[in-house]
């Protein structure tokens, strides 16, 4: 197997890497590949405005977006981490993130299992707008076409393209307000990764695998310790303790479990470039993700490349 240069910004694996903490990264950034609203190179610009040395695109079980954002990143002098965020199933929690990082995004086995995958959002995509326009229909409202919500996509179609659409013909006040009154009852359920399928799939392309957000999962601090626990102990690499989601005791205790578990902790924050009062860079509070978080990733990454490798 050939394995593809994950980091770009640097001249080696190591160089450019840095654990000084006035330096911020931003682990968790969508593009236009996905559900994100600008394309990957423009992403990589918008990160670089905002004095960040370090981040990674993470679309939505799709990595077209990475070789373009990674380009940028050597154009740019800031380090680009090839990444993916997976929608996947534990147990009885459907749509739970798991982020792959440092993985080889060129590989055709899993492209194909991708591809897959897109397939089937492109047909729910497909059939969440024909649920949208059924309920303008009912409001005496004109029908949101394709072209108008692809407007706003580049690799697939995804929610907040439609919100966008939504937002422009003037039928909703904010993505939010699109998603409260028509996304979200019109919405189709998605086909997911059992999370062990997923976490075996990072490993085996080099990756490292992360739970996003894992307060999304429960907010209940008990649940939520049993949860990371077992995913722990079924292979997962790290969890987002630094999050948009999480309150400042909540990041506290994933800190801790961290600890306890020998688990990686990173830091994101889930920009999409729709959200109100949402910016790259930065976490709830307006804390920021220091790049002392990318030591550990990286020599997990690199432990792990080798092990490739040698087989």
């Amino acid at each position: 197997m050939q394995y593809r240069f994950y980091f770009s910004g640097c001249r080696s694996y190591y160089a450019g890497m840095t654990t000084d903490k006035r330096q911020y990264i931003d682990l968790h950034l969508h593009t236009n590949c996905s559900d994100g609203a600008f394309a990957p190179a423009a992403v990589v610009e918008r990160a670089k405005g905002a004095g960040l040395s370090a981040i990674a695109i993470a679309d939505h079980d799709s990595v077209a977006g990475v070789a373009e954002a990674l380009a940028a990143g050597l154009d740019l002098g800031i380090e680009v981490i090839a990444a993916v965020e997976l929608s996947v199933q534990f147990g009885e929690w459907e749509d739970v993130h798991l982020l792959g990082y440092g993985i080889d995004y060129g590989d055709s086995t899993f492209l194909e299992r991708l591809n897959g995958f897109r397939q089937r959002r492109e047909r729910r995509n497909s059939e969440i707008l024909e649920r949208v326009n059924d309920r303008l229909a009912a409001e005496g409202r004109t029908a949101i076409g394709l072209d108008e919500v692809l407007a706003y996509a580049r690799d697939a179609i995804g929610r907040p393209h439609i919100a966008r659409a939504l937002l422009k013909k003037g039928y909703a006040d904010s993505v939010e307000d699109a998603f409260r009154r028509y996304l979200v009852p019109c919405n189709v359920p998605k086909a997911y990764w059992p999370i062990a399928d997923a976490m075996a799939e990072v490993r085996r392309i080099g990756g490292v695998s992360v739970l996003a957000h894992p307060t999304s999962i429960s907010a209940e601090r008990k649940e939520l310790r049993r949860v990371v626990t077992e995913l722990a102990a079924m292979g997962l690499d790290g969890i987002e303790a630094y999050n948009n989601l999480a309150q400042a005791d909540e990041m506290e205790q994933l800190r801790r479990l961290e600890g306890e578990l020998g688990l990686l902790v990173t830091g994101g924050s889930d920009f999409h470039g729709i959200e109100e009062g949402l910016e790259m860079g930065r976490g709830r509070g307006g804390i920021r993700f220091s790049a002392a978080l990318l030591a550990p990733l990286k020599a997990l990454l690199a432990k792990r490349r080798n092990q490739l490798l040698s087989l």
